[in-house]
């Protein structure tokens, strides 16, 4: 196969950064650039087209998003125009230049109320402003080009940027006792896990533009989330005791379990937020795909004691 482009946007986000470090290690069959905001900004018309008129890239994957979700209650306006009026304008622009799209959403297109993990069919109804810009750019992604991807994704955490990992790891060096909410149930996903399978899916495009006598090529919604399931509560017990075997903290604090009503929000969060992620297994194979974010949290720390 002949070698061919990704193009990322959303460079400095979480997972631009995880791009960049986990495209150091092994062999590859494509090249990769990544764009921040100054040089594609993802809501203006020109700027998509200097971008990809300059790189003709193969595929792109869009990992530029506005991702304060408390925020985003006061400013709703920003946050659909990043969220969801943006995505549709990059897509009709890939759609024009027969360009695949790759597009990362979230889990918080669902309100959270299912009792069992949600599919990648499963009705949506998003409970904030967030969640609701993020489907709404789902929607006019592929309402621009059908034959795009959207992986959704949860709780995202990294050495990069700013997480719950390092927020936890910033409170238990200044407090003795943690107050973590214990009755929201999700999928705590690594950043540099969520990009090696974009970059798979990419690969994926790419082989099925070249070949499309022998493949379909993939398209619409897969999931993709950290397992197994943990609440917040449990998520903070792992960071804590692998921050103390690592010694990036002397002494884990004490940890409270509390509910969502005893920690109001701006945002409301989803109380059960696990997804299924059969499309994506059958797609590239379970084997293929790394999913614990128990290694991912040590990878983490590694990776922040090296900083040090």
């Amino acid at each position: 196969m002949s070698r061919t482009l990704i193009l990322v946007t959303g460079a400095q986000g979480q997972l631009g950064q995880s791009f960049q470090w986990i495209h150091k290690f092994g062999p590859k069959s494509s090249d990769l650039i990544l764009l921040g905001r100054d040089k594609l900004d993802i809501t203006q018309t020109d700027s998509i087209a200097r971008a990809l008129d300059q790189y003709k890239p193969t595929v792109l994957i869009n990992a530029a998003a506005y991702t304060a979700v408390d925020k985003a209650e006061s400013e709703p306006e920003t946050a659909h125009l990043i969220n969801g009026i943006a995505p549709g304008i990059l897509a009709a622009a890939c759609a024009e230049r027969g360009i695949a799209l790759i597009h990362v959403s979230t889990d918080y297109v669902f309100d959270g109320l299912a009792s069992q993990p949600y599919a990648e069919d499963a009705p949506t109804c998003p409970a904030s402003v967030y969640g609701q810009s993020k489907l709404a750019g789902e929607q006019a992604v592929l309402t621009a080009l059908p034959s795009s991807i959207i992986l959704r994704t949860s709780w995202v955490f990294s050495q990069f940027g700013n997480n719950f990992l390092k927020t936890m790891l910033r409170l238990g060096r200044e407090r003795t006792e943690l107050s973590i909410v214990d009755d929201q149930i999700g999928g705590p996903s690594y950043a540099p896990h969520i990009a090696q399978v974009l970059l798979q899916l990419a690969e994926r495009l790419c082989e099925s533009k070249q070949d499309t006598g022998k493949q379909q090529s993939p398209s619409g919604v897969y999931h993709f989330a950290g397992q197994p399931s943990v609440s917040w509560y449990g998520f903070a017990q792992e960071i804590f005791d692998q921050a103390v075997k690592l010694d990036l903290l002397a002494q884990a604090p004490t940890l409270t379990a509390i509910s969502t009503n005893q920690y109001p929000t701006p945002a409301k969060r989803p109380a059960q937020s696990s997804l299924q992620q059969g499309r994506l297994d059958a797609l590239l194979g379970a084997q293929a795909i790394e999913r614990d974010w128990r290694r991912g949290i040590k990878q983490s720390l590694l990776a922040l004691k090296q900083m040090r």
